[in-house]
């Protein structure tokens, strides 16, 4: 381009030459995000190419009876599970106090123990449990898992032995030991 004429559309700079955008490379102007926006140099937002922390997942999780039902919470960011408290409610009328629990701590998903016997076979309690989870899903709507809860009392009797908390609530103790198991099936970090 000859000195001294302003290419179109731009202007020449002061040393004589064309114009910063008629040499300078031309990238393909990316999509601004939604709610985000388009860097300078016209590629993908930070936000669409940055590694993404995982999602931390909460749950509540029950160590059925059919008088008392044990609830604990827990999360993924931490991996463990807290006793948390007792319902002392039969049948039905369980399921206010529960939908009460899910209002206030707002979890991903529910995690039931299930119990069998020593070898594995169900029994009564077995078949109640896993009614009780399909009641949980389909009042509430949430994912409900299973855990395998054999000896999850005994562990929960022992651990509040173990820390001179004896009266303490073995219900709510059992279903934090379930929720417990249930997190580490998830693989997270130690």
């Amino acid at each position: 381009m000859p000195v001294g004429i302003a290419p179109p559309g731009g202007s020449q700079p002061p040393w004589g030459g064309p114009a910063a955008a008629d040499w300078a490379p031309k990238m393909p102007v990316g999509i601004a995000p939604p709610g985000g926006s388009q860097p300078p140099w016209g590629g993908p937002a930070a936000a669409d190419w940055a590694p993404k922390p995982p999602r931390t997942l909460s749950f509540l999780a029950f160590d059925y009876g059919q008088k008392r039902t044990g609830v604990a919470t827990g999360n993924t960011l931490l991996g463990r599970a807290s006793p948390l408290t007792t319902i002392a409610a039969e049948g039905q009328a369980r399921f206010e106090p529960i939908g009460r629990l899910l209002r206030e701590w707002r979890p991903d998903a529910l995690v039931i123990g299930v119990p069998l016997h020593p070898d594995g076979a169900p029994h009564d309690n077995t078949r109640r449990a896993q009614r009780f989870g399909r009641q949980l899903a389909g009042r509430f709507h949430l994912p409900v898992h299973e855990v395998d809860e054999r000896y999850s009392t005994t562990q929960a009797r022992a651990e509040l032995a173990d820390h001179r908390q004896r009266g303490g609530d073995v219900d709510a103790a059992s279903a934090a030991v379930i929720l417990d198991q249930y997190l580490r099936t998830l693989g997270l970090p130690p």
